[in-house]
């Protein structure tokens, strides 16, 4: 058994230019290979977990920043990093890009749900589990497991406030197919039937290319996904929060083995990551959204960072308004220390948080879009 401790005297970064987001819920992140970090005001320190995952995670605390529970889509564990109640056997895929993400039930103080997705478009799809906070005094027990929404799906998973800024719809792809299928979450639960929008490029083929991020924009307005190949691309689309449809899209074509994508904190630029054909070549792509229309903003691609590692996955926003950038089997996270801004301005940095003893993979915690308000 791991006996858990925190490395309080580990890397902090202090907080530059941007003022502490109200993200309590966002504060604890745990992933890679036993990796975590703690945001507390305005640092951020490494710790450790009892998850292990190759690449998707996902985590929630209260609004205050204390932790609930955890999860690589497998397992779940609670805010003491013991396995909750009935919390094994969920079929996401540790190697899934997003195999879980976790949602407050609209309503309800302490029902959750967890939406799980299955490895390259398999057969187990896309399905949720259900959290009570109120049982086990506090510390969580699941209610109801593995309840099944579509297969096959890729492994994309994203949430997004409804427009009513009180219900949520749950965003995922299905495969072999351009269909992007969005989940109303409200007080009586998940619809199954979700809006159905037929938008972009079809995502089929051979499995692998079930592979990629799928984000939101902080206002929830705008979709980016990562379309992971060989010859694969980033798409933007626009997100009606009201009907849950998808439409308009722009393909930003030729970025080898496209994995993480996550736009900045004030929406004005798309991040991605890119790794070449079998990797070597990881590179962090910035995209200028008020360029212009799509061709304006296909040609505002720069590079902004590179690194050392072989392959970099996922990027997500901290509550400290970095973005931080996954490197595979690295004690290293990067981080884009300035991402509203242009260019080379963002400030990249490799070696930009030391994970103490522990190694990041290719994931970061996915989070929904607007879990705050």
């Amino acid at each position: 058994m791991i006996r858990l401790r925190h490395f309080a005297a580990a890397a902090i970064l202090t907080l530059g230019s941007f003022a502490a987001l109200a993200q309590g819920e966002r504060n604890n992140w745990y992933f890679g290979k036993g990796a975590g970090i703690i945001f507390k005001g305005d640092s951020a320190i490494a710790t450790n977990s009892r998850l292990f995952t190759e690449e998707g995670s996902a985590t929630i605390s209260d609004a205050a920043g204390n932790l609930l529970f955890y999860t690589n889509g497998i397992t779940v564990w609670n805010s003491e990093h013991r396995v909750m109640p009935n919390g094994n056997g969920l079929m996401g895929g540790k190697s899934s890009t997003q195999s879980a993400l976790i949602l407050p039930k609209p309503g309800s103080e302490s029902i959750y749900y967890i939406f799980t997705t299955d490895i390259q478009a398999q057969s187990d799809g896309l399905r949720y589990t259900v959290v009570d906070m109120a049982k086990q005094e506090g510390k969580g027990d699941i209610t109801s497991r593995n309840n099944f929404l579509i297969a096959p799906a890729t492994e994309k998973l994203t949430a997004v406030r409804h427009s009513n800024n009180r219900d949520w719809w749950v965003i995922a792809h299905r495969w072999n197919s351009n269909g992007y299928m969005a989940f109303l979450v409200n007080k009586d639960g998940v619809e199954t039937r979700p809006v159905l929008s037929m938008a972009g490029t079809v995502h089929g083929g051979a499995n692998r290319k079930a592979i990629g991020y799928l984000n939101a924009s902080p206002d929830g307005t705008k979709l980016a996904s990562a379309l992971w190949d060989a010859d694969s691309n980033f798409e933007i689309l626009n997100f009606d929060r009201s009907t849950g449809k998808v439409s308009d899209p722009i393909l930003l074509k030729g970025f080898e083995e496209a994995y993480g994508v996550v736009f900045s904190p004030d929406g004005s630029k798309l991040y991605g990551t890119a790794n070449g054909i079998g990797g070597g070549k990881a590179q962090i792509v910035q995209f200028d959204l008020k360029a212009g229309g799509a061709d304006a903003i296909a040609k505002s691609a720069v590079v902004v960072g590179t690194s050392k590692s072989p392959r970099i996955g996922a990027l997500q926003v901290g509550p400290d308004g970095r973005i931080y950038v996954a490197r595979q089997d690295n004690s290293y996270l990067g981080v884009i220390n300035n991402p509203n801004a242009k260019g080379e301005a963002a400030n990249y940095v490799d070696d930009g948080f030391h994970l103490g003893k522990h190694k990041s993979d290719l994931g970061l915690p996915n989070f929904a879009q607007g879990l705050s308000k």
